[in-house]
């Protein structure tokens, strides 16, 4: 006997609160009923509502909706880790931003959440040796959500980009697990170098709003960046960096950064 979608969402706990948190939407809003049936509650698992729900994003003129669907559904397929990185990727921005108030609002509606996932579509095409597709979304990833990842770029799971618009992540660039940031914040390369150019953010980080971390350089795990810092050389591990360029103010703030989302900084605790 086949499973009823129902008993299918059983089976996995954030989607089950998905298609309650759904209903609940549809009922609150008529007018989204159809939209949120679509998107989430005719489809029996997580990946295949995320395939959808973004395939009806991305595709367009140039590559059907249909077709663009076709390709994501084929990289969820091969590579399980995807489904795994979504649904921490959606834990994070649920437990870590206070303006999110259930798993299916950040599902529908955070742009952020929406590139993230594209990259990682787009980041399994490159590792296939697919580098046109993966370009191509890059560029309706950056057109649709004015966020610009590389497919080359490796990113962990459980990673939150709040609001998400102006961020820039490198070829050459690592984010580890755990790591959030917000707006503005840009990976990038000085501009002189080849090869391995970008930073590595380690577990764990927290970007705040217009950070700029360029070049080759690490920032230690569980660092924060204060707000509008240019960061030009590594930061050690626990340790609090801030200005332009960014020095640091401190190495004994909060323990879990990224997830607590502290961003008060006090210059006058810690080493200068």
């Amino acid at each position: 006997m086949a499973l009823t979608v129902e008993k299918v969402a059983s089976c996995d706990p954030l989607w089950n609160a998905m298609r309650d948190q759904g209903k609940e939407l549809a009922a609150r809003e008529p007018a989204l009923a159809s939209f949120v049936h679509a998107t989430i509650l005719k489809h029996e698992k997580l990946e295949d509502a995320l395939s959808y729900h973004l395939a009806k994003k991305v595709g367009g003129e140039d590559l059907s909706p249909m077709l663009t669907r076709e390709i994501f559904d084929e990289a969820i397929k091969a590579e399980p880790s995807i489904a795994d990185a979504v649904r921490a990727d959606l834990s994070a921005v649920f437990e870590r931003d206070p303006a999110c108030r259930s798993y299916v609002e950040a599902f529908l509606f955070y742009k952020g959440f929406h590139a993230l996932e594209c990259y990682r579509i787009a980041h399994w095409l490159w590792t296939q040796q697919r580098e046109g597709m993966a370009l191509f979304f890059q560029s309706r990833m950056s057109e649709l959500f004015d966020v610009d990842i590389h497919p080359a770029a490796r990113l962990g799971r459980g990673i939150m980009i709040d609001h998400a618009t102006g961020v820039v992540i490198g070829e050459t660039a690592v984010v580890e697990d755990d790591v959030s940031m917000l707006h503005g914040v840009t990976l990038g390369g000085t501009g002189k170098e080849e090869g391995d150019r970008h930073p590595k953010i380690r577990r764990g980080v927290l970007l705040s709003m217009g950070v700029k971390v360029l070049g080759n350089i690490e920032i230690g795990e569980y660092s924060r960046i204060g707000a509008g810092s240019v960061v030009l050389k590594s930061v050690p591990a626990h340790c609090t960096a801030v200005g332009v360029p960014a020095k640091l103010v401190n190495c004994s703030g909060c323990d879990r950064p990224s997830q607590e989302m502290d961003q008060f900084i006090d210059e006058m605790d810690g080493r200068n």
